[in-house]
């Protein structure tokens, strides 16, 4: 899950420029998605994404830890680019909610990237999915990543990354 979970810290690291939505605002007069969501953060995410699943790929075939289940590049891509729009399909609903830019969202926050992740990886590498994904996984996946979620957020607050703690 590592493709999934570095995208969003990298696309904020490696953010700012021109907003994904080139400004624009949606039929209800709210920007479609807002400023936190960049072209360049984009592409900064999806390539750490990538980047970490490469060293998974390179660490599981050459036995170095062998209890990593075996990567393609198709799923790790899917993960990566899955993790980010499903973060800027949460932010599409959090602007028609009213919700600004770094308002809390409780467990949408939380989840918004795996869920994206593993729809897209699902839809368009099935067969990696199915034979990589039980159930038992996904439900460790889905309880234990808001705990991680948070934990990380607290750390990037703290350290001044972040402007909120969640």
């Amino acid at each position: 899950m590592l493709p999934a979970y570095l995208p969003n810290n990298f696309a904020a690291l490696t953010g700012g420029g021109m907003p994904i939505d080139m400004g624009r605002n949606w039929t209800d007069g709210r920007r479609i998605l807002g400023d936190g969501k960049t072209i360049r953060g984009f592409v900064g995410g999806v390539t750490a994404g990538i980047l970490i699943g490469a060293v998974q790929m390179y660490a599981e075939i050459s036995g170095l830890v062998p209890w990593f289940p075996p990567h393609t590049l198709t799923a790790v891509i899917l993960l990566a680019i899955g993790s980010l729009l499903g973060d800027m399909v949460k932010s599409f609903f959090k602007r028609r909610q009213g919700i600004d830019r770094g308002g809390e969202w409780f467990l949408v926050d939380q989840l918004d990237f795996v869920v994206g992740a593993l729809l897209l990886t699902l839809l368009f590498d099935p067969i990696w999915m199915l034979n990589t994904m039980t159930i038992p996984l996904l439900i460790v996946i889905l309880v234990l990543t808001p705990l991680l979620h948070r934990t990380v957020n607290i750390i990037g607050y703290k350290l001044g990354l972040k402007k909120v703690p969640w």
